[in-house]
Formats: C-alpha cells, structure tokens, sequence
C-alpha cells in the first residue's frame, strides 16, 4: 500500500542529508551504477529517511494548512491522551497525561532533562557509543562526562555492569551522578534492550539515585520481529519515578522538519524541576508539527509494519554484503534503520576521504565516542541502498 521505491530529488529542497552531495534525478543514479560519466557522492549519514512520508501524514499538513493561519498555538487537548494510548499499545507502558511536557525535538528534551538533575560538581553517565548530541549534553548542563562503554558479547552489544559500578563508584565520583543517558532502542549499534538488561540497568540506577534519561525515539522502527520494545519507565512505580523518557513520531513517520517531541516525567518533583529549566529556552511547536505528530499517534494503518519489512529487506542486504569483506564486521540491527560496521582492521588514515573517493558520504565511528566504526542509513530506496552498498563493498575491497 505504501511507497517506499520512488526516488525523490531532495537536493532541490535544500535537504541536509543531500546537500552538494547530488544525485538529482534517477537517470544520474543509474548512470554512476553502470560507470558511466561523473560519480555523485550519495548520502548514507544524517538520520531521516528517502522515503516519502504516508499520505495520511501528507493529508494532515494540507488540512492544517487550510485553516490559512498558522500562529502561535498551544498543544491541543486530545494529543497527550492519544500518546499515553500509544505508548500502552507500543511501549509496554502506559504514562498519564499530566506527565508530558511538549517540546520542539528530543535533543533539546535531552538538554532539558540533564539540566533538571543537574548539581554542582554532578556527573552523567552515558553508555557510549552513542547518537552523538548526547556527548554534548554535560558540557551544556555544566556537568562532568561519564563514558560507559558497551562491549560486544556473542554479536551483541551489551551493557557491562560490573565495569559500569567500577566507574560509577569511583573514589570522588561515587554520589555525584545525576543521571545516565539512554538510548532505547540503541542509535548506532542497533540493539532492542531486552527486559532483563533495562531491570538490571533500572536495579543499578536507583541502588545510587540516578536518573534515567531515555531516548526512545527509534521504538516504533523495530524490524527484527523476535524483538519488542520495553520503555524502562514500564518496567516498575519506582522506576517510573526516576525516569524521563522522550519520545517523537519523526524518525517512524519521516518528519523530522517538523519537530514535536515529548518528555514524560511521571514524578511530580522531578516534573517541576524540569519545568522551571525549560521555562524560556525553547520556542513554542509549530501547528504542522502538532498536526503530523497527532496523525501519526492516532495511526492504525499498516504504514510502520510495511516500512519495518522493507528496512529489514534492506538491512540483510548491506548485512550481507559487509560480514562477506575481509576484515570487517557487522553486527545484527535489531531496530532503527543504521548499521554499525567496524572497519577497525583496515587500513584507512582518512577514512571520510576513502569513502569520499569511492562516492559515500557516512558518519563515522569517532562522532560516536567509537573511533574505527562506521555508520550507513540505510533507509532508502532499494536502487539507491543497493548502489550505495556496490560502492562501500568496493571502498572497504580497496583497503581490506
């Protein structure tokens, strides 16, 4: 029913993603893929997708658009009810209306939170690698940066708790950690938190008071269907009281310049703290943001299940494609649209430039905390990820 193969110039719409990089019509792309004429750089990186967004989210901005006014406007009544119904269905969680807090995105939600934990001489804690805004986040609160590095564990990648307490527990540490900021499903990596890891990761946080700041913007892209989505918030009341979870419909429904995020902070007193940072450092929400943010929570189409098979038909292909390269290595992607691949055992001084050379524009591991990575989006058009993964298989022959 959706359409996830028509390639659309996004270039001429001053899109990030494309900017300067090209292809702008399909002939170009075909033309690289056959050798013919002047490569283009085609874009693997900046987190949104190819892909049109569904034309009952298309419908919605007509609709709002209508009205012929598009001033300040408050969040309407019925959205914070029709989340909680959301996120019940969706999340193994169901919060109350009275604990959401609109904003205008997740990083600024991200900010906002750290700051209401915020103490002087605090620390956070962030399991790393990680989305990279989140690596800004202390230095914007005023806090120290507390890396706490995932390991990789029979293809998985996982948290170490035992070398987490070492470093939470540290001598001129211990006592001083704010909060911990997770990323749920995990942006780079891939992985789908499993409810054992997110109640032992709850145990660890409320055995030393800390709060957990969670990121669960890529929960409705999960396309491995052995995995679910938890929110830790659901797992118990006292772990819902130490929570902030953030959450957008932009990733899923590809509307990232409309920007409508939530935070969720079922605890009253944490609630106002946030409440009293946020007051006059964000601006308000558009009326198209609110507009596609209520279609898309109210959606009972078979948008997400259709668009979650074809990111998994597209992620066995670059999957497969890059564990067959010596020397470099994959692991599973769980959810989100992003693979993680270690290039580590190359021989590559400049990898940007490699890829570069070879028509790629990636992000790459050390943006994450995790240099000798790199990351492809592989949300896009079958023609264009299948020439993108032609061109990264060539990239890495070149330096294996």
């Amino acid at each position: 029913m959706f359409d996830f193969d028509t390639q659309i110039d996004r270039k001429a719409a001053f899109s990030t993603k494309w900017a300067g990089t090209g292809p702008t019509k399909p002939q170009e792309l075909e033309s690289a893929a056959q050798g013919r004429g002047a490569q283009t750089v085609l874009p693997f990186w900046i987190a949104d997708m190819d892909f049109l967004a569904p034309p009952f989210i298309q419908q919605a901005i007509a609709d709002r658009l209508a009205h012929g006014i598009h001033g300040y406007t408050d969040t309407p009544p019925q959205l914070s009810p029709l989340l909680g119904e959301w996120f019940g269905k969706h999340c193994n969680y169901q919060p109350a209306a009275e604990a959401m807090r609109w904003l205008p995105g997740v990083v600024p939600a991200l900010n906002l939170a750290a700051l209401a934990c915020a103490s002087p001489g605090g620390h956070i804690a962030i399991p790393t690698p990680v989305y990279y805004p989140f690596l800004n986040v202390p230095s914007n609160a005023r806090q120290g940066a507390l890396p706490m590095p995932l390991v990789l564990d029979r293809g998985r990648w996982v948290m170490d708790f035992d070398r987490m307490a070492d470093i939470a527990d540290a001598q001129g540490i211990k006592g001083q950690i704010g909060s911990l900021l997770l990323s749920n499903p995990q942006n780079p990596t891939g992985r789908v938190y499993d409810r054992a890891e997110l109640t032992q990761l709850a145990e660890f946080c409320l055995a030393r008071d800390i709060t957990i700041i969670s990121d669960e913007i890529h929960s409705p892209l999960i396309i491995d269907p052995r995995c679910t989505h938890q929110s830790i918030a659901g797992l118990a009341d006292e772990v819902d009281k130490q929570c902030i979870t953030l959450h957008a419909a932009t990733k899923a429904y590809n509307v990232a310049g409309l920007n409508a995020a939530v935070a969720i902070i079922a605890n009253p007193t944490l609630r106002q703290r946030f409440d009293d940072v946020e007051r006059g450092l964000v601006s308000g929400i558009s009326p198209f943001a609110y507009a596609v943010t209520e279609a898309a929570y109210a959606d009972t189409s078979n948008y997400l299940a259709e668009l979650r098979t074809y990111l998994a038909n597209n992620h066995t292909d670059l999957y497969k494609a890059v564990n067959a390269v010596t020397d470099t290595h994959m692991t599973p992607v769980e959810a989100t649209y992003l693979g993680w691949i270690d290039i580590r055992a190359l021989s590559i001084s400049q990898p940007a430039k490699h890829l570069q050379q070879h028509g790629l524009r990636l992000n790459l591991g050390a943006q994450f905390g995790a240099p000798g990575f790199i990351r492809f989006n592989f949300a896009a058009p079958k023609a264009i990820v299948g020439e993108g993964i032609r061109r990264l298989t060539q990239a890495l022959h070149a330096a294996s």
